[in-house]
């Protein structure tokens, strides 16, 4: 502390007021750090994929907003389940109150979950849910199986009579069938009329109208290459599921090349702004739109009240998780089938 003299002699009232400011000074500088000292996770599936880099603008965004500290992690690509299981090894020995994970392999991963919540911290699913669903302590996604039955029936709709002998393929995600991969492709199934039996796995159904199944990690790549695997097994085929947009537009890319590409209806999820651009241009037929920018924020509101209070976020009533909303995005309405057009989907996109 400075001592405060005048004329060479202490002044005992400055020098009380100095220390009661300093004491007060140091309080405000505690209470600043408590309040910037609750920690947490975001673990996505991958950095690249358009989808997840919105999830991350919004939890970083919404996290500068309530003085949260948060850490973000990616896998290399989707279903890079080591590098999560890294992760939250990582977020464990940071001290985080709380993860927001998008799991790679909804199954494996839960090891790791239980472990974290063992050190106190609440984890909640984002988009993806764990298998089983309640091994997380909450889930903020869309309803991924309205999703898939959203496009379904409107494929089968605007098929017409063509869909009781259409020959569909579905480009899924990875071979570990992760929750949301099942939930998209089973809803599909369920909206188009076709028995998908086993509803929690993917390849199990027997329609002959299915040509078949192939993965694509979710990127462009994955998509053109699945696309071609598809075509060799049927050259004639017309309807084509897709897990996400970059695997809907690696799909057109390789109908293209083979000049198929007014041949075949393509359907999506995701409704991120270049896959709203991609239903304006006719690359793709419909897109049910999710919100990971809504998912995100709410998930890093839900951490800070477990960190102050210690209550878990509720999910939407009737159902297991909380709902962040889809809507079927499409210039093209087909009867009997809710959607939006591609102009309030733009101004929707990724919100």
């Amino acid at each position: 502390m400075r001592d405060v003299t005048f004329h060479g002699r202490t002044d005992v009232k400055s020098v009380f007021k100095a220390a009661l400011l300093g004491a007060a000074a140091m309080a405000l500088f505690g209470t600043a750090q408590a309040e910037a000292a609750v920690g947490a996770c975001l673990i996505t599936k991958t950095d690249t994929n358009p989808f997840f880099v919105k999830m991350k603008e919004g939890a970083l965004a919404k996290a500068k907003e309530l003085g949260v500290d948060l850490k973000t992690y990616a896998g290399k690509v989707d279903g890079d389940h080591d590098s999560q299981v890294a992760a939250i090894e990582s977020c464990i020995a940071d001290g985080a109150k709380g993860i927001l994970i998008a799991a790679s392999d909804t199954k494996a991963i839960v090891d790791s979950v239980k472990k974290a919540q063992a050190a106190g911290m609440v984890v909640i699913a984002l988009d993806t849910p764990l298998d089983p669903p309640d091994a997380a302590d909450a889930t903020f996604a869309t309803d991924n199986l309205q999703a898939g039955k959203l496009i379904g029936a409107w494929a089968a709709a605007t098929m017409g009579d063509g869909a009781k002998t259409a020959k569909i393929g579905f480009l899924d995600l990875t071979p570990s069938q992760p929750t949301v991969d099942v939930l998209r492709d089973q809803g599909f199934m369920i909206g188009f009329g076709i028995d998908p039996k086993d509803p929690n796995k993917i390849g199990d159904e027997d329609d002959p109208r299915i040509v078949g199944h192939d993965v694509t990690n979710g990127n462009e790549e994955g998509g053109r290459k699945a696309m071609e695997n598809l075509l060799q097994k049927d050259p004639d085929i017309n309807v084509i599921h897709t897990i996400n947009e970059p695997a809907a537009v690696g799909a057109y890319q390789a109908l293209k090349a083979v000049g198929k590409e007014g041949q075949v209806l393509i359907v999506s999820v995701d409704g991120g702004c270049p896959g709203v651009k991609s239903v304006a241009e006719g690359v793709i037929g419909a897109t049910s739109q999710q919100y990971p920018l809504m998912m995100a924020a709410y998930g890093v509101e839900a951490i800070k009240k477990w960190a102050d209070t210690g209550e878990k976020p509720k999910p939407t009533p009737g159902k297991a998780f909380f709902d962040t909303g889809v809507n079927l995005v499409t210039d093209k309405p087909a009867a009997g089938v809710p959607s939006i057009d591609t102009k309030e989907g733009t101004a929707k996109c990724w919100g």
